[in-house]
């Protein structure tokens, strides 16, 4: 559990709160201890289905009027964060909305994991602390020989976290894969740039919903020559048949953070699950001592 990892960092034990269901189905929470003027961090990523954002915004409530100092809404990963323009007619743009429902609901500042848009932070009229796995991956990545190592972003939209972890681990090459978008989640890996030949190709991607991007583009850099492809991804979503569509795919390895609960549907030793218990613990260390967290930002 990812809040237990947390607290365990910062040698600090886990709040006492009760979640569970009136006769009716309805959501209740209780805070089952004292929160008058201490800093309250609330841990829960929003992910499906909608109770956990549901259980999110009742506990920021229940801190609100229990007269919490702050509280701090930890979303290591931020759901409906794709929908964060208007980009057809009569949609929502459910990101701007979830940013005004926590806000409301009692955050006095929200501390996240890799964004899938980072114009989110702007949706706040909040502080945000906004991080990135990338530490995380560098050290697991870092072990080992990287000399035939690539660094692949899946599509132009991803280009600058791949470069900062390019640069991150000694100056990696880069290569961006040019994907098109015919219909809804079903993109085509149109072409490459970047020369990939006999390379370890290492797509980073933010997040993984039905792996189709992730084959696409695994296929389009076999053919171009590289050697094997392996994938470094901050959210495992893992939507519908996925993880089966993934561990049928030629990619090698799959590494994941575990931002979201997923660790015990995954059986193939194909993937990876790294714990970013460490790096949130940190940020709520420096966050509750006023101190800058910029240094854990790259």
């Amino acid at each position: 559990m990812l809040a237990e990892s947390i607290c365990k960092e910062l040698s600090v034990p886990l709040g006492k709160a009760t979640i569970d269901r009136f006769s009716d189905g309805e959501i209740r929470v209780k805070i089952e201890e004292n929160v008058r003027g201490v800093d309250v961090f609330i841990i829960q990523s929003t992910h499906a289905p909608a109770e956990n954002l549901m259980e999110l915004l009742l506990m920021l409530d229940a801190a609100k009027r229990a007269s919490a100092a702050r509280i701090t809404a930890v979303i290591p990963y931020y759901g409906y964060a794709r929908q964060d323009k208007k980009d057809e007619p009569r949609v929502p743009i459910s990101a701007k909305l979830i940013a005004d429902l926590l806000t409301q609901a009692g955050a006095n500042r929200v501390l996240s994991l890799d964004l899938h848009a980072e114009q989110i932070q702007g949706f706040f009229d909040i502080p945000v602390d906004h991080l990135y796995a990338t530490p995380v991956f560098a050290e697991f990545f870092g072990k080992r020989d990287l000399s035939d190592y690539m660094v692949v972003s899946p599509d132009a939209g991803g280009a600058r976290r791949a470069r900062g972890y390019a640069k991150r681990m000694g100056g990696l090459p880069m290569a961006i894969v040019d994907k098109r978008r015919e219909k809804k989640d079903q993109p085509e890996a149109l072409n490459l740039v970047g020369d990939v030949q006999g390379k370890i190709c290492l797509l980073l991607d933010d997040l993984i919903s039905t792996g189709t991007t992730l084959i696409k583009a695994t296929g389009l850099l076999l053919e171009r020559g590289a050697r094997e492809v392996r994938v470094a991804a901050t959210h495992g979503v893992f939507a519908a048949e996925a993880i089966v569509r993934l561990s049928a795919s030629p990619i090698e390895e799959i590494v994941i953070t575990d931002s979201l609960p997923v660790r015990d549907r995954l059986k193939d030793d194909k993937f990876q699950v790294l714990s970013v218990g460490k790096l949130l613990a940190k940020a709520i260390w420096r966050i509750h001592n006023g101190e800058s967290v910029s240094s854990l930002f790259i």
